[in-house]
């Protein structure tokens, strides 16, 4: 009893209670000052607050999410003068959304496609390398045509039946069999690469006389082409006189005189040469070209002149057995549709213009 009022007399003794109630502070910083050894200046915690206060988004958005709206500034730092013009720049061109369209390409940038008649020695020298040309192309197209041609190819079947029948069947000697089957498909090639080989001659033989009528000696009509200054196309066109005028015998002074009247009334056109480079066929060209020699046919001749291509054109020779020509022949045949298909037009519409 007297030990548990000890206790108590101890305990009223050294814990001294501390009533803040009747202070009654007006703001958290005289509570704050209320306490002795957390006394600060009331200065400091205003300047907290002034610069401590942010935005509803701000502080309801998580810590890694980025502050995303406007933030307006009074007091920026001033932009260097190259990115200060670039600023106003852009700021004054209208957005991406209304800015106008580029202006369509002019007629001047794009390459133009002409057709003239040549009058120049080295122009009339280039179209006929564009029609050698097409003659050594022909060797590729007669190679293609008899690598894949059924009896050639039977030949070749039956050959290689007998190099397996001897080295394989007999022998069963793969190095023999792989070496007889390489050497006979190696012969096969070179013998077509041998067959084919007189057009690059014919080819290598066109000089320029190609283009002189022996009976007037005067150069054909050559009628060529242009894409972008590019020779793409030429056709030689002969204008021979009817058979009427050209059966009197010819003096010096008879051509002269013929000569000077233009004595062509009556005659025809003879296209001796027609091509246009590999990787423009099929788009046109070679049309306008015949609707060209056409309309200088009609012009020079009259108009019921004919028109059509010489039997011994440029590329009329054939090296192969008519056999083999096929191809060639199917080429001539779309040659003369299409003149056809010209002269139809032609006359049509001259039929409209009357």
């Amino acid at each position: 009893m007297d030990h548990s009022y000890h206790m108590a007399a101890t305990t009223t003794t050294t814990i001294t209670e501390l009533d803040l109630s009747a202070c009654h502070p007006s703001s958290i910083v005289d509570k704050i000052n209320a306490v002795p050894g957390l006394k600060t200046s009331a200065a400091f915690f205003t300047f907290l607050r002034a610069n401590l206060v942010l935005p509803h988004s701000a502080m309801s958005s998580n810590v890694s999410t980025p502050y995303l709206e406007p933030q307006h500034s009074s007091s920026a730092a001033p932009l260097p003068a190259s990115l200060s013009a670039s600023k106003s720049t852009s700021s004054s061109s209208p957005p991406a959304s209304q800015k106008p369209a580029s202006p369509p390409l002019l007629d001047d940038d794009i390459p133009p496609l002409s057709l003239e008649v040549l009058t120049t020695q080295p122009e009339k020298v280039d179209a006929l390398r564009l029609i050698a040309d097409s003659i050594a192309q022909q060797r590729q197209l007669a190679s293609f045509s008899l690598v894949f041609h059924p009896l050639l190819l039977s030949l070749l079947i039956a050959s290689l039946a007998c190099v397996y029948q001897y080295a394989w069947a007999a022998r069963q000697d793969l190095g023999i069999t792989l070496t007889l089957g390489s050497g006979t498909i190696m012969t096969y090639l070179l013998a077509i690469r041998y067959v084919v080989s007189p057009y690059i001659s014919h080819a290598e033989s066109l000089k320029y006389d190609f283009l002189t009528n022996p009976d007037t000696n005067e150069d054909d009509v050559v009628i060529a082409t242009r894409w972008n200054r590019e020779l793409i196309g030429a056709t030689v066109l002969r204008l021979e006189p009817s058979s009427s005028s050209g059966s009197h015998p010819s003096s010096p002074s008879s051509k002269r005189r013929s000569k000077a009247q233009n004595n062509l009334k009556g005659g025809k056109g003879v296209i001796r040469a027609w091509t246009t480079k590999l990787r423009y066929r099929g788009r046109g060209v070679g049309g306008d070209m015949l609707a060209e020699a056409v309309r200088i046919t009609k012009e020079k001749c009259g108009r019921d002149a004919q028109v059509g291509f010489a039997k011994e054109h440029a590329n009329a020779r054939m090296v192969l057995p008519e056999f083999f020509n096929g191809v060639f022949r199917k080429g001539e045949r779309r040659a003369a549709l299409a003149l056809e298909k010209v002269l139809s037009e032609v006359c049509s519409s001259g039929r409209g213009k009357r």
